[in-house]
């Protein structure tokens, strides 16, 4: 999983994969939107694909890549972990800061004091 949280930790390769959510595109439609080389965005679909994100299938001299969302589904899954976690440790923290509003608040008045 660190392959796949290093993939996601660059905003070029985190729109690649946005790109290809759309379905295949080659390595220079990958890299059209950046202000980058075909050999630089090389670079960042080895990685990708290194990570399990993507496969890359060649036909004749092109090569088409393709997003593979099964790596991405486990990290969801890691995340979702920590993420129930916090929101646990949030209504703790919340509940014990009422309790303590509670304490510090004058009863309501009801009216009875004349």
């Amino acid at each position: 999983m660190n392959s796949v949280f290093h993939a996601l930790g660059d905003p070029t390769r985190r729109q690649m994969l946005f790109n290809l959510s759309g379905g295949e595109r080659t390595v220079s439609q990958l890299a059209a939107p950046f202000d980058i080389s075909l050999a630089a965005a090389s670079k960042h679909i080895k990685v990708l694909e290194n990570a399990g994100l993507i496969r890359r299938e060649v036909r004749w001299r092109t090569h088409y890549c393709h997003l593979d969302p099964g790596p991405l589904a486990s990290a969801y899954e890691w995340l979702g972990f920590y993420a129930r976690f916090w929101n646990d440790r949030l209504d703790v923290l919340e509940n014990l800061l009422r309790k303590d509003d509670a304490k510090h608040d004058p009863k309501p008045d009801n009216g009875d004091a004349q």
